[in-house]
């Protein structure tokens, strides 16, 4: 066997956000004073999901703990400078709470309905309106074809996804946290436990424990352990264009169809510039993220042309007149259980700790489930929320976590 090259209390594989909160989270905690590294193959992460996605955090969840999970994460965003300032320089991440709207047609009205009140008893500042107050109040939506729709009223909303991705790794850093460039290629198991992991130049470092946040390589390297997970990288554009017309206060909007919508940036002299996409279509548009051969932008236009596009402009009017902008292609790391992430101890290999499937949820869920991780490794146990609900438990016994708003 090759040399350990080092030695960690913690190993945590993947440096982008998640990986990169847990390590902010153990190395903040006062009652744990191990080492930790932090183990990320591209540190320009340039195909990460933390830097590619549209960067947005919602409470409009249909699960009780991703409702709270969000709750954290608001909180953590509005106050982020008492968390990840460094030397009395708080990070920007451009937090804007435009608010989410979900719209239903009279088929999907009792759903809207039902995952409000969830919503609202847990907290959120979610409000539910008849078709007739979302035209007041969004004069621009066509709601002809509506019965309802939820809007956040607060707590909802987009920020720079980017910024907090860097935010998280220069507080880890400042806190002791070491951050070593390679890829993991296995976990080396013995009696039960990981005592390491390898590199793929050979090299290998002990731990005392391990974080798979290692996005959509996560699912080869809990196999190493032994350990299964329904998760695969699969493929997801995010389309850019610029409207003239006067869409005024416009949230991020989830249309009947599943394409969504949200503002970028200020209106300028050439009009607001939105980005937008679509979940695939039943069967269509669905390709698997390949990281061998990952590329950006390689970007299927057809998809916004023939169902992004016209679902937007049957929406909202303004957009039968626009001009497209860039595009850009990267992973969703899907749970194809359920679409939610599942995090904690794995079964049958205690020490190692998952961190996978988040299915595009993982930059608003990191403060959350960085916070909730540390306190596991650190005391055994969550301290703060319990997220028992995504726990590795339900993945081997085939028992989803149902989970309506996954867009």
């Amino acid at each position: 066997m090759p040399p350990v090259s080092e030695t960690a209390d913690v190993v945590i594989v993947g440096g982008a956000a998640i990986g990169s909160s847990v390590a902010y989270h153990l190395a903040a905690d006062p009652d744990f004073k191990g080492k930790v590294v932090v183990i990320e193959k591209d540190p320009t992460y340039r195909y990460s999901a933390s830097a590619l996605s549209a960067a947005s955090i919602r409470q409009q969840f249909s699960s009780a703990v991703n409702i709270r999970i969000s709750l954290h994460g608001i909180g953590f965003l509005r106050d982020i400078g008492s968390h990840l300032a460094v030397d009395g320089e708080v990070p920007s991440i451009d937090l804007h709470e435009g608010g989410y709207l979900y719209v239903a047609s009279g088929e999907g009205a009792p759903v809207l309905e039902a995952n409000q009140r969830l919503q609202q008893a847990e907290g959120a500042d979610i409000a539910l309106l008849s078709a007739e107050a979302l035209g007041g109040k969004f004069g621009w939506l066509n709601t002809s074809d509506l019965a309802c729709g939820t809007y956040g009223v607060s707590g909802e909303g987009w920020f720079d996804g980017w910024a907090l991705l860097q935010a998280f790794r220069k507080k880890a850093r400042s806190l002791g946290v070491a951050y070593r460039q390679g890829e993991v290629a296995r976990y080396i198991v013995e009696g039960g436990r990981v005592t390491g992991v390898e590199l793929s130049d050979g090299s290998r470092i002990a731990c005392g424990a391990v974080v798979n946040a290692a996005g959509s390589h996560g699912t080869k390297l809990a196999g190493s352990a032994g350990v299964a997970i329904p998760v695969a990288p699969k493929k997801r554009y995010v389309f850019t264009f610029t409207c003239k017309g006067e869409v005024d206060n416009c949230p991020l909007l989830i249309d009947t169809s599943g394409a969504y919508c949200r503002p970028e940036g200020k209106r300028g002299a050439e009009g607001q510039m939105f980005i937008c996409g679509a979940s695939p279509v039943e069967g269509q548009h669905d390709p698997d993220w390949d990281e061998q051969a990952a590329d950006v932008e390689d970007v299927d236009w057809s998809f916004f042309e023939e169902t992004v596009w016209p679902a937007l402009a049957h929406r909202i009017p303004a957009f039968e007149a626009i001009r497209p902008g860039r595009a850009w292609a990267g992973p969703y790391d899907m749970n194809g259980l359920d679409g939610n992430a599942i995090v904690g101890p794995a079964v049958g290999v205690t020490n190692l700790y998952l961190a996978n499937g988040f299915s595009g949820h993982g930059l608003q869920q990191s403060p959350a489930v960085g916070r909730g991780l540390a306190e596991h490794i650190a005391h055994g146990r969550y301290l703060s929320l319990d997220l028992a609900d995504l726990g590795h438990e339900r993945i081997v016994a085939g028992r989803p976590l149902l989970e309506a708003n996954i867009i």
